[in-house]
Order: structure tokens, then C-alpha cells, then sequence
């Protein structure tokens, strides 16, 4: 069974940098795609960034594209989000998600497809 906790949320003032960190453990096949993904009250949750763990390759969507940057440090199993340049509309809460995927179906970043959530960190960011 895969486990994700996640780290690193926090306030921040807009135009600062925060860096979220994910542990995962459990079968290394069940994790071979690991997303980051977000929630603002009222608001559905949103696929940020994903990275196929076999081949390092990465996807963002559009409104993080250029200002996050996922990357993964398989010695230690766990998952990064580097978020730089942070916006208001950046506030939500942060969630690392797991699955086993394909590279194509990875790309997606279509959350009903992930299988193991993490608990979730808050990040807020003030104008």
C-alpha cells in the first residue's frame, strides 16, 4: 500500500518561493507517476504537475507552467514542488498523489486516475 506524507506549506507574501516535499512509500511499481495537485475552497481540484518516475519526465498545467518545477529524489522516495513567483490564486491546499501509469496516461494529470493522496498541506500566499 502506498503512503504519501506531504511537507512544506505555508504563508508567504506573493513573489516568494516555497518548496513542498513528499515522502512516499510502498511499492515502487504502484508510484511509478507521482502528482501534485490542489484545492481552493470553492473550487475543484486542480492537476498542477505530474512526473513519471522512470523516465524523470514532467507536466505542468498551464496557469504553474514557467513557476513550479516538480522533480524527485529516488533515493530517498519522495517528490518535490519547487513553486516560485507565487500568486494569490496560488492559496490552496497542496495534496501528493500516486499512481501506476503509463508515460502517456501520466501526462494527463486527470485526478480520478490517482489512487494514493497524501493528507494534504496548506499553502497560502498575501498580496
Amino acid at each position: 500500500q502506498v503512503q504519501l506524507v506531504e511537507s512544506g506549506g505555508g504563508s508567504v507574501q506573493a513573489g516568494g518561493s516555497l518548496r513542498l516535499s513528499c515522502a512516499a512509500s510502498g511499492p515502487t511499481y504502484s508510484r511509478n507517476c507521482l502528482g501534485w495537485f490542489r484545492q481552493a475552497p470553492g473550487k475543484e481540484r486542480e492537476g498542477v504537475a505530474t512526473i513519471y518516475t522512470v523516465t524523470g519526465s514532467t507536466w505542468y498545467a498551464d496557469s504553474v507552467k514557467g513557476r513550479f518545477t516538480i522533480s524527485q529524489d529516488n533515493a530517498n522516495n519522495t517528490v518535490y514542488l519547487q513553486m516560485n513567483s507565487l500568486k494569490p490564486e496560488d492559496t490552496a491546499m497542496y495534496y501528493c498523489a500516486a499512481r501506476y501509469s503509463t508515460w502517456v496516461a501520466c501526462s494527463s494529470r486527470r485526478e480520478a486516475d490517482f489512487r494514493a493522496w497524501g493528507q494534504g498541506t496548506q499553502v497560502t500566499v498575501s498580496s
